[in-house]
């Protein structure tokens, strides 16, 4: 049974050179910038807002997803290999603008990744994650903090939508998303929300 007010929060890394110049990065393990550092504490200012309930954190392995989780002040995060980006195999640290030269139109949400995940592989992956914490709402909130492709995915498929409707849900550096229910049915409370003011790159590679 659902908690009415239960919440699934998702945290994008702050910004990173990579991120920066929109170069796809899945498991290149890059530093946040400054800019990046600082955005990870104004989100910390934001989930602090959120008066979220005993929040279990959850974080990719990668350095620049544990680094915000850290900055964020959300404290010691549970690991999830399952919260990794997107593999983009071959078109890994390139940008879309860059596969367009050779695939015209390419898009991760619309066409193959050589050497990397497919859309329902990817899918598989928040389906993973989405099944392990919503069982957990009913005591508690959770933090999920990770990736500009994968976290459009979670919300895609919290929205009972297809994989490629991530692309929707474009998502900058150090912003969160906000997932939980009405009237019982998964909805999208919040997203793309951030404390501050001017542009944040990263939004689209």
């Amino acid at each position: 049974m659902s908690t009415p007010d239960a919440r699934v929060v998702l945290l994008r890394h702050g910004e990173t050179t990579w991120s920066m110049q929109r170069r796809h990065t899945s498991h290149t393990d890059l530093p946040l910038t400054p800019r990046g550092e600082a955005q990870a504490r104004s989100a910390g200012v934001l989930l602090k807002a959120l008066a979220l309930r005993d929040p279990l954190v959850v974080s990719s392995p990668r350095l620049r997803a544990r680094h915000t989780a850290e900055l964020a002040g959300l404290g010691p995060a549970e690991i999830d290999p399952d919260l990794a980006e997107w593999d983009y195999g071959d078109y890994e640290g390139i940008t879309t603008t860059q596969i367009r030269e050779t695939v015209p139109g390419w898009t991760v949400w619309t066409a193959p990744t050589p050497g990397g995940e497919t859309a329902e592989q990817v899918g598989a992956r928040a389906d993973r994650v989405l099944g392990r914490v919503e069982p957990l709402l009913a005591e508690r909130d959770v933090v999920l903090v990770g990736h500009g492709h994968f976290s459009r995915v979670l919300i895609a498929r919290w929205a009972e939508l297809p994989v490629a409707e991530g692309r929707r849900f474009a998502m900058t550096t150090g912003a969160l998303s906000e997932l939980g229910y009405d009237h019982g049915a998964h909805t999208i409370w919040g997203h793309n929300l951030t404390t501050r003011t001017e542009p944040a790159e990263g939004a689209t590679r």
